[in-house]
């Protein structure tokens, strides 16, 4: 099959560091490649991929200090996506609702995840106009603020099998992972740290829109003997930081989506304190994979609990669940739906050894798109 995968240009794919959307973008595309798929990708010129890269800008856009306007470069992908749109099978979007008006006037085959909330009343006109417009939830709790429009599926996300190993032993500190902000509750993770007496490592990055709070709100309670603020660390690092850990603490305060990080740290043998909000109750198996709570008092007891949960299974529970393979045989599915084909599924062994799962070899150099 014929697909173009189109990422955000916000980060490289995969980011270098943080990102959510990219990260996923990129394992699925891989897994495409080895399943014997024609893949092209649209994305920043920093990316790294098997697949043929088409790349609409040098860099990653929230890195490069010549970007002023983001969303031109996003509507330059948009256009050229409908003028190679000859070219593919099937046109996954991976950027909201940014070419719902281009989608509706070509003759494309597509479908676009929606990554992020949808509880915004600034959602509800431009969904309910383009309500024709395929679209795939990350979680079934994602859907509750717009059941109405055309859900073609629900895929949870999904990381590579080997990207993690499990850490057989429980560690001595709390993990928090992801980005500064009101919305994930780092003030949260340090109480909760604080009161069970247990270190707290920090491992986030600071958007310049959450500058003024992480001075104001976060920074202070960081002056804590119990608070180690590590910074933004990427995929290689986060085995050793997850792992080590006695739990990942994901105290959130907004209706989450998905939340990699609760699968990151299930790969890794580590169980989720969280709270119930948003995808929560869909990802984390209470006492299996974690403990969902619903105050910082059931937090902190739940610390005192969570070294009694094992490892092994919590890493089993990644495995049957949340693999990029799955990832990627239940997007085929849809595509395969959407276009009237057979079903299929991504590569297994015996199909590796006799050929089917090798990358396309295509050129090393990517499509630049932008003028120097």
């Amino acid at each position: 099959m014929r697909i173009a995968q189109i990422s955000p240009l916000s980060e490289s794919v995969p980011p270098s560091g943080y990102g959510g959307t990219e990260r996923v973008v990129s394992w699925l595309t891989e897994e495409l490649v080895c399943a014997g798929h024609d893949v092209t990708l649209f994305a920043s010129g920093d990316s790294t991929t098997t697949a043929r890269l088409v790349a609409m800008c040098p860099s990653a856009l929230r890195t490069d200090p010549t970007c002023v306007d983001p969303l031109a470069h996003h509507f330059l992908m948009v256009e050229e996506v409908r003028k190679r749109r000859d070219e593919f099978d099937m046109v996954h979007f991976h950027i909201d609702y940014l070419h719902f008006s281009q989608s509706r006037q070509s003759d494309i085959k597509q479908v676009t995840t929606l990554h992020g909330r949808l509880d915004l009343p600034d959602l509800v006109d431009i969904f309910q106009e383009f309500k024709e417009m395929p679209v795939i939830s990350v979680s079934r709790a994602q859907r509750k603020p717009l059941p109405q429009i055309n859900w073609a599926g629900n895929v949870y996300h999904g990381l590579p099998k080997d990207l993690f190993s499990c850490c057989p032993e429980p560690g001595k500190y709390l993990a928090f992972i992801g980005r500064i902000c009101p919305e994930k509750r780092p003030d949260r993770a340090i109480e909760i740290a604080m009161a069970a007496g247990i270190p707290l490592k920090i491992a986030a990055k600071i958007d310049r829109v959450d500058r003024v709070y992480f001075e104001e709100k976060i920074k202070p309670l960081m002056q804590s003997p119990w608070v180690e603020f590590i910074g933004e660390i990427g995929d290689h690092e986060k085995n050793d930081f997850l792992g080590n850990a006695l739990a990942c603490l994901f105290p959130i305060d907004w209706p989450e989506p998905f939340g990699l990080v609760m699968i990151e740290a299930m790969a890794c043998g580590t169980p989720t304190i969280a709270f119930r909000n948003g995808s929560v109750p869909e990802i984390i198996e209470d006492g299996v994979s974690g403990l969902i709570v619903d105050s910082i008092e059931a937090a902190v007891k739940a610390v005192e609990h969570v070294g009694f949960i094992d490892r092994q299974s919590c890493r089993a529970a990644f495995e049957s669940r949340f693999t990029s393979q799955r990832m990627t045989d239940d997007y085929l599915r849809i595509y395969n739906q959407m276009i009237g084909h057979r079903e299929q599924s991504s590569y297994g062994p015996e199909l590796v050894r006799r050929g089917v799962g090798k990358v396309n070899s295509y050129p090393k150099e990517p499509k630049r798109l932008w003028k120097t």
